[in-house]
């Protein structure tokens, strides 16, 4: 998240034991542990609370489900399964072919008609 590394970890930790002292630091850390822990228990409540506000079919939503990436990569990259297609009252039937070239089908293995209108 915040991409620190660490010797950078190690190296605030000499700067705040020069600055604070070593003998005011563990109560220092000790209140940073402390608020961490409350925070993370009010996103958690927070969180808790919007989903039991959104109802029982939305239980299953998560945030990552939010994120404009991953909701792209849901809905576009993966692969449309033909059941679906059924399912909202479409057809697997061939396109139909309209316009100059719509005779019948070329026999099998025969390269199509070129259309010099078309390109």
């Amino acid at each position: 998240m915040f991409d620190i590394g660490p010797g950078e970890i190690i190296g605030l930790a000499i700067v705040a034991m020069i600055v604070l002292g070593p003998d005011k630091l563990p109560r220092y850390a000790a209140d940073a542990a402390r608020m961490l822990r409350q925070l993370r228990r009010m996103a958690n409540e927070a969180k808790s609370e919007v989903r039991k506000e959104l109802g029982p079919e939305m239980q299953d939503l998560s945030l990552t489900d939010l994120n404009p990436r991953s909701l792209l990569r849901k809905h576009l990259l993966e692969p449309m399964d033909l059941d679906d297609i059924d399912d909202l009252g479409g057809s697997r039937k061939p396109p139909v072919q309209r316009g100059p070239g719509s005779g019948p089908a070329a026999a099998p293995g025969t390269p199509p008609r070129y259309d010099e209108d078309a390109t």
